[in-house]
C-alpha cells in the first residue's frame, strides 16, 4: 500500500486526490494532509482519512484545530506555518508527497520532501517554472521520481513511457483556448465573472484566470521543457477546444504519439498516484463517435501576450522565470480584487520581467530572493 501526504488538500486537485484514494483505498493510504486555513474541510478528511498528522499554515486556525481535535479524542498531530509543511513531508511513513499547493508557496515543502528521498507528484506547475532544474537535478541526486500530475504532462509522460529522449523532435501541448481564443469584444472590458467561466474545466481561481490569459499554458511550455529535458524551442503550444487530446509528442521518425480522455482531472492524478500500475477508474470511457471531431488551431500570441511573454522568460532562464511567475501571481490576484483591468495583467508581468537584472546563480535562494523582489515591484505597479 502507496502511503502519501497531501498539500493542498482542500483545493480542486487535494479534494479530488482523495476521491480517488477513497475508490482505492486497498492500494493506497493517506498518512498527511495539510491546507491553508481551511479546517471545516480538513476536519472532515481527517474523520473519513485518518492521517497520523496534518498542518494548517494559517497559527490561529491550526490552534483551533488543536482544540477540535483534543474535544473529540481525535489523536494527530497538528502542525502550523511552513515549517509545518517540511514536517509533514519529512514523516517517516510518508512515500509520496502531492504537492496541489497553489503557486510558489510550495517550494520549500517540495524540496524538503525530495531530500527527504520522497517521491513528488506535482500540480503546482509554478514550482517547476521558478526552480525547476533545482528541482529536477536534485531529484537526480536523491534518486527519486518526479512525477506531472498536469493533464497534459501526464499525457507527455505516457506517450514518452519507454522512448529514449533524444529522439523526441517535438513536444505539442494542446490548450482548451479558455473562455476567449473567439473573443471579438475588447479584453480591456472582460470582467473577473467572464473569466471565471471556463468552458471545460472546473479549477481554482488562479489557475483559470491563468488559463484565460494563456498564462497557465506558457507555464505549461516551460514546465514540460523542465520536466522531459527539452528546449523550450521544441515544445508547441495549439488551441484544442475539446480537450479530448491532451498532449502529444512527434519523434524522429515522424510518428507522432498522443494521448486522449474524456477532460477529467482524476484520471492523470489517479495514473501520478498508481505508476507504474494502472487501475480501473471511474472516469467516463471516451467515445468517439458522440464527439464527431477534434478541432486545432494555432494560438494568437498578440492577442494573448502572456503566451509570449513565457516563451521570453523561458529564453533567458535563470532567475527571469522565478519573475515571470512571482509577477503573474500577484498581478492576477490584483484582477481577481478588481484592481486592475484584465488586460493589466501581462502589461505589469512584462514590466517586472524587464525591471529585472538576472541572476545566474542556481541555488535555491537566489529563486526565492527574485520570487521576492519581483512581488515587490509587481506590486509597487499596481499601487
Amino acid at each position: 500500500m502507496k502511503k502519501i501526504a497531501i498539500l493542498g488538500s482542500s483545493g480542486s486537485i487535494g479534494t479530488q486526490t482523495l476521491d480517488i484514494v477513497y475508490n482505492i483505498k486497498n492500494d493506497v493510504c493517506v498518512k498527511g494532509l495539510a491546507v491553508d486555513s481551511n479546517i471545516e474541510v480538513l476536519k472532515l478528511q481527517i474523520k473519513k482519512f485518518k492521517p497520523s498528522a496534518v498542518s494548517v499554515n494559517n497559527f490561529a486556525e491550526s490552534n483551533n484545530l488543536k482544540k477540535w481535535c483534543v474535544s473529540n479524542n481525535i489523536r494527530i498531530s497538528v502542525y502550523s506555518g511552513p515549517s509545518g509543511l517540511e514536517r509533514l513531508v519529512k514523516m517517516p511513513d510518508v512515500e509520496m508527497v502531492i504537492v496541489a499547493i497553489v503557486g510558489a508557496a510550495g517550494l520549500k515543502a517540495t524540496v524538503a520532501a525530495i531530500k527527504s528521498k520522497k517521491n513528488v507528484a506535482i500540480a503546482n506547475k509554478e514550482i517547476l517554472v521558478m526552480a525547476g532544474s533545482y528541482i529536477m537535478s536534485l531529484a537526480v541526486e536523491n534518486g527519486i521520481s518526479v512525477l506531472p500530475v498536469d493533464s497534459e504532462h501526464s499525457a507527455i509522460f505516457q506517450c514518452c513511457i519507454g522512448e529514449k529522449k533524444p529522439q523526441i523532435k517535438k513536444i505539442v501541448l494542446t490548450a482548451s483556448g479558455g473562455p476567449f481564443y473567439r473573443y471579438d469584444k475588447k479584453f480591456s472590458q472582460i470582467t473577473v465573472k467572464e473569466a471565471l467561466n471556463h468552458p471545460i474545466w472546473k479549477m481554482g481561481k488562479k489557475i483559470t484566470i491563468d488559463s484565460s490569459t494563456l498564462m497557465n499554458k506558457g507555464l505549461e511550455a516551460i514546465e514540460a521543457s523542465v520536466l522531459f529535458g527539452v528546449p523550450i524551442e521544441k515544445v508547441e503550444v495549439i488551441i484544442h477546444p475539446q480537450s479530448i487530446l491532451h498532449s502529444m509528442v512527434e519523434y524522429i521518425d515522424g510518428s507522432v504519439i498522443a494521448q486522449l480522455s474524456n477532460p477529467d482531472m482524476r484520471l492523470p492524478i489517479q495514473y501520478a498516484l498508481t505508476y507504474p500500475e494502472r487501475l480501473p477508474s471511474n472516469v467516463k470511457p471516451l467515445n468517439l463517435n458522440e464527439i464527431g471531431k477534434l478541432e486545432f488551431f494555432k494560438p494568437d500570441f498578440n492577442k494573448f501576450p502572456c503566451l509570449k511573454l513565457s516563451y521570453y522568460a523561458a529564453k533567458k532562464g535563470f532567475t527571469m522565470l522565478s519573475v515571470m511567475n512571482a509577477a503573474n501571481e500577484v498581478a492576477v490576484e490584483a484582477f481577481l480584487n478588481e484592481e486592475i483591468k484584465f488586460t493589466d495583467i501581462p502589461k505589469i508581468v512584462e514590466k517586472t520581467m524587464y525591471a529585472h537584472t538576472i541572476s545566474k546563480s542556481l541555488s535555491l535562494d537566489s529563486f526565492i530572493e527574485a520570487d521576492f523582489w519581483a512581488r515587490y515591484y509587481a506590486r509597487k505597479l499596481i499601487n
